[in-house]
């Protein structure tokens, strides 16, 4: 289970900088499965499921965890598929409140 589960995203409106190459690596490695998107410093995760159903809970599931932490992903929706994009847009780059939220939605599906 990732350290970060434990964590709560810090309110962000800009005037702290983007995460470093190191810092983003280390936290990527408590992430499964997110890929780091080169050049629009942002993480994302593609995610299948059996039906329209599943996706739409996974989707409002996100929603809900995302609210709470004020932190909000973009997503790409379809009937069987959910692509989730975090990104700070305050410091047009990552924080750490990325790799909270990421971590908190790989834990929707148990991981």
């Amino acid at each position: 289970m990732s350290a970060l589960l434990g964590k709560r995203c810090k309110p962000c409106e800009g005037g702290i900088p983007a995460l470093g190459e190191s810092d983003t690596k280390r936290l990527m490695q408590q992430v499964s499965g997110w890929s780091l998107d080169e050049g629009v410093a942002r993480i994302s995760r593609s995610f299948q499921f059996k039906n329209y159903y599943e996706t739409i809970a996974f989707v409002n599931a996100i929603a809900w965890i995302s609210h709470g932490e004020d932190h909000h992903p973009d997503l790409e929706v379809g009937y069987n598929r959910c692509v989730v994009r975090f990104s700070t847009h305050a410091v047009n780059g990552l924080t750490e409140n990325d790799f909270i939220c990421a971590a908190k939605v790989n834990a929707l599906l148990g991981e």
